[in-house]
């Protein structure tokens, strides 16, 4: 039988099944049943002329259906956590080996110019000298607009 904690906690959904169920049930049929699980199977037996077994067994029912619901939800809610945590799992290891690449190629761009300015100082600084002039006029033409 069901306890009058599950019923109170489920009040507004057995209402509606047992009125979907048994639709001469009114809503002040049912309020003088309210928090009794007893006094709700009187209810419905005095109101509908079924058996205290068919209108015990119908609101099992509903908690069984219920439970099984939650169940399934819980179940579904921890499937998609499992999931979400392989995701970033993936995502992460993706993150750290395209930044060891990007370092590598970082440190061999720096090490080749290092290498050039090294192997030919006045072109370096030729180039260097002429991209500073550059930056510097279009510093200056966008300022005076």
């Amino acid at each position: 039988m069901v306890t009058k904690e599950e019923l109170k906690g489920q009040w507004n959904q057995v209402k509606g099944r047992l009125q979907e169920h048994w639709g001469q049930l009114t809503d002040d049929d049912l309020r003088r049943a309210e928090g009794s699980a007893d006094r709700l199977v009187g209810v419905v037996q005095q109101k509908t002329g079924a058996t205290r077994r068919e209108v015990e067994d119908f609101l099992q029912d509903i908690f069984c259906d219920t439970n099984q619901i939650k169940e399934r939800v819980t179940e579904a809610a921890r499937q998609y956590a499992e999931t979400a945590s392989e995701y970033a799992a993936e995502a992460g290891d993706y993150v750290k080996q395209n930044y060891r690449l990007a370092s590598d190629k970082g440190a061999q761009y720096g090490e080749k110019l290092a290498h050039t300015v090294r192997s030919r100082p006045t072109e370096s600084l030729a180039i260097a000298f002429g991209l500073g002039i550059a930056a510097g006029a279009l510093f200056f033409l966008k300022n005076r607009r």
